[in-house]
């Protein structure tokens, strides 16, 4: 037997979001210490926002394309691109999670308090929100992928929750955009 079964979906998916979240919250709130991270250039350091940036303009376009894909009956293509939308999602997160915990926290708004209070905060709010229910929605759908095959998937809860994860999914990876766009490129 192995160790994801169907019966342990909704267990996993809870384990899994718990300490998804508290590894994202420890090093946004600067609990991780620097020294857990192997020390790069500053030009590294730098790159990561812009490199991340790109992650989530690829992930937008694959997960509109798996969701395309789907609704066109298109399983083993919904499939692929499903995968490569949660392998960038990988990517973005240890790049994020990595420059967080080698900064010590998140960055600053570099522009005006009026922006940053009544425009940066509350659309980042909004991000963070969105990312954090993203979060089980998808280890839930990708868990249920794994442990049932594409017609017994008919018969559970993939399609309907994966339509709510893949819409913010998206929404929020939008909102990534703008908010890199806020702190490096407006500002």
């Amino acid at each position: 037997m192995t160790f994801v079964t169907r019966e342990r979906v909704p267990a996993l998916t809870a384990v899994l979001s718990v300490v998804s979240l508290a590894l994202v919250f420890g090093a946004a709130g600067g609990q991780i210490p620097s020294t857990a991270v192997p020390t790069v250039p500053e030009w590294v350091l730098d790159g990561i926002p812009t490199v991340n940036v790109v992650i989530s303009l690829l992930a937008i376009g694959t997960i509109a394309g798996g969701w395309r894909a789907i609704r066109r009956g298109n399983v083993s293509r919904h499939r692929a691109l499903m995968i490569t939308s949660l392998i960038l999602f990988a990517a973005f997160l240890v790049l994020y999670l990595y420059r967080l915990v080698a900064i010590g926290g998140s960055q600053p708004f570099p522009g005006p308090e009026t922006i940053e209070r009544f425009v940066y905060l509350p659309f980042l709010a909004v991000h963070i929100l969105l990312a954090v229910i993203c979060i089980p929605l998808l280890y839930y759908v990708v868990l249920l992928a794994a442990t049932h095959s594409p017609r017994e998937l008919t018969q559970t809860r993939h399609a309907t929750v994966g339509r709510v994860a893949a819409s913010l999914w998206l929404i929020s990876f939008a909102m990534g955009v703008v908010v890199y766009l806020l702190l490096y490129v407006f500002f």
